[in-house]
């Protein structure tokens, strides 16, 4: 039997912030490195589909907003298409990847992006078109994993395994944005909720 060394202890947790969006966003943080900003521009100019605005705000459990989250996204493209090679064939410049942080006064997050569609699930299931989101902040000990579904997809949302796994309605509720129109663009408003009523369903990835 292996002897156990007593003197090795777990290391203490520590939180992503409060300066992490200095390291991993500098450029929305006010500071001018990188020639180019990584993980910037999630769609590029030549994707296809419709152009969209996602926007929101990181809740606490004391219902204020929290105010120095990143926020990195992933998503398909129109075609349903993930910028990897095993997925399929993505428009050139399209990376489905991205980077955001917080506004420091609102707490509020936005970015400009094309509306992915459906994607291939596992044996042979349809996605409902979404975005991945991942979540860090100060008070956060692991990065949160969750999603956003689009209202307008209702059909497709009704069939998706993933939402489907979640039992009760008003939960899978807090992974669908509402919708509503500025100008010519959609724009989808997705809140956050860490804790507390009506709290963001949150995936074990």
């Amino acid at each position: 039997m292996p002897q156990t060394l007593s003197y090795l202890r777990e290391s203490a947790s520590q939180t992503a912030g409060p300066f992490v969006h200095i390291g991993l966003a500098p450029g929305a943080a006010g500071f001018d490195i990188y020639r180019q900003e990584l993980g910037h521009d999630i769609a590029g100019p030549n994707a296809k589909g419709t152009r969209i605005r996602v926007e929101g705000v990181v809740i606490d459990g004391m219902g204020s907003p929290v105010k120095d989250v990143l926020l990195e996204v992933w998503q398909a493209n129109a075609d349903g298409h993930y910028a990897h090679p095993e997925s399929g064939t993505v428009e050139d410049g399209f990376r489905g990847w991205g980077r955001v942080i917080t506004d420091f006064d609102s707490g509020e997050w936005s970015f400009d992006t094309v509306k992915p569609g459906p994607v291939a699930g596992r044996n042979g299931t349809v996605q409902a078109p979404h975005l991945n989101l991942w979540i860090v902040a100060r008070g956060i000990n692991i990065g949160l994993n969750t999603r956003m579904y689009f209202p307008d997809e209702a059909k497709a949302n009704g069939r998706d395994p993933v939402l489907n796994l979640i039992e009760w309605d008003n939960r899978r509720a807090t992974l669908i944005a509402a919708l509503h129109q500025d100008g010519d663009i959609p724009v989808y408003r997705f809140e956050i909720r860490l804790q507390g009523e009506g709290e963001t369903v949150f995936f074990d990835i």
